[in-house]
């Protein structure tokens, strides 16, 4: 296992009203701190859901572990094969390797918190993913961007029987 050494010299400050901020409601995500102004230590995105909005289906990252914190409401978490209920003030840890998923409990809207370690340059992933909401882009797109984004895609069958309630 090799360690990430992040090379940055000066605080990383980010003011709420300066985010870039992706998409629209019910899906709306909060661009934070890339790989490159950490030093390659983390990324972080803030992302609000509403009325049980999917987030991201299911996928891995081969050489990141990442991490959900509930900021307010109720998030659904893909990890492995279960899916976990999770509430204000918790916190989900996913390593690297293990498919996981997210997205606001039926009914229930959710704010979290996602910190990925090491960082992944993943803001235009982001951008990617707006352009294909808005039609900019064919979905299948994201397919040809797996790697530079160290976001996989899989099935998951426990995933699609907890949204499909």
């Amino acid at each position: 296992m090799s360690i990430v050494i992040p090379s940055f010299d000066d605080s990383v400050i980010v003011r709420s009203g300066d985010a870039e901020v992706i998409g629209r409601a019910p899906t709306t995500v909060k661009l934070l701190a890339d790989s490159s102004s950490t030093g390659g230590a983390l990324s972080t995105i803030q992302v609000a859901l509403k009325d049980g909005a999917n987030g991201a289906a299911p996928h891995h990252h081969a050489g990141s572990a990442e991490l959900f914190y509930v900021l307010g409401g109720t998030v659904q978490v893909l990890s492995g094969d279960t899916v976990v209920t999770a509430d204000r003030g918790d916190l989900v840890v996913v390593p690297p390797n293990l498919t996981h998923a997210f997205a606001a409990a039926p009914g229930e809207d959710a704010d979290l918190l996602i910190v990925i370690t090491p960082g992944v340059e993943r803001f235009e992933y982001f951008r990617h993913l707006e352009r294909i909401a808005y039609g900019k882009a064919a979905p299948e797109s994201l397919l040809e961007v797996q790697e530079i984004y160290d976001t996989y895609f899989s099935a998951s069958a426990a995933w699609e029987a907890a949204r499909t309630v």
